[in-house]
């Protein structure tokens, strides 16, 4: 029986700049940060129950930290407001559709400083997306691997955070929607984080994966259903087409 051609899930010159970054963030980093621990949303790594108390906050920016391999010491982390009143939202239906940084990298003094919007404590999976985006700015600009003016500077800090083994957190955070209620009102809220699609994340976790020598990896059962196809689709690409 002839089967149809595996179709990769994203287009050529997406999956070109996905291959060829993947190799060079390799060659950056080498074969034991390749082949590191892949952290999930569970118990095994992220033990307890979030309260989005700042001392849970600083444990989390000090894994993160570890696991990143970045010096938690020489970072300053500071927040910012997340936007408008949010009791308007009790006395008007509004439906949003946001996108957008929910995090900024910089220097002062010559000190990494990551900003995070201070609406993320709330959602813990978008925290640790965007910390982890952030960090990567640390590694990537902070240490002079990237040029900051590149017109992909910004979803080459997305495909590190999958290359760091942080891309389950900034694949099942790219699109958000959620039913909310506050004050006489139930509204929706739908947004999208990162700059990399989802079909994107899917495709570099399926080429990350293969990478790795995991045809199958255990820890995609941590993803959300659509990047979970994509990824399932990108590994059954890759292995027909190889």
């Amino acid at each position: 029986m002839m089967w149809p051609a595996a179709r990769c899930p994203v287009r050529d010159e997406e999956q070109v700049w996905i291959e060829r970054n993947l190799g060079w963030l390799s060659a950056q980093f080498g074969r034991t940060t390749l082949f590191g621990p892949v952290l999930t949303p569970s118990d095994a790594d992220f033990p307890g129950v979030w309260t989005g108390g700042m001392d849970e906050i600083e444990v989390l920016v000090a894994r993160l930290c570890t696991h990143m391999g970045t010096d938690r010491s020489a970072i300053a982390l500071e927040f910012e407001h997340a936007g408008p009143d949010p009791g308007l939202a009790g006395h008007i239906p509004l439906d949003t559709v946001g996108t957008g940084a929910a995090g900024h990298y910089h220097e002062r003094d010559g000190r990494p400083v990551v900003t995070i919007r201070e609406d993320l404590v709330e959602r813990p999976t978008a925290l640790v997306a965007t910390l982890a985006h952030e960090l990567g700015h640390v590694r990537l600009l902070g240490e002079r691997r990237a040029d900051p003016d590149a017109v992909d500077c910004e979803p080459l800090t997305d495909l590190a955070t999958v290359f760091f083994g942080l891309g389950l957190f900034a694949a099942n955070a790219a699109l958000d929607y959620a039913r909310l209620t506050r004050g006489d009102y139930a509204y929706s809220r739908t947004s999208r984080l990162g700059y990399l699609t989802e079909p994107m994340y899917g495709y570099a976790l399926a080429r990350y994966a293969w990478l790795r020598g995991e045809p199958s990896p255990e820890w995609a059962r941590f993803l959300d259903t659509n990047p979970r196809t994509y990824l399932r689709q990108g590994l059954r690409y890759l292995a027909r087409s190889q």
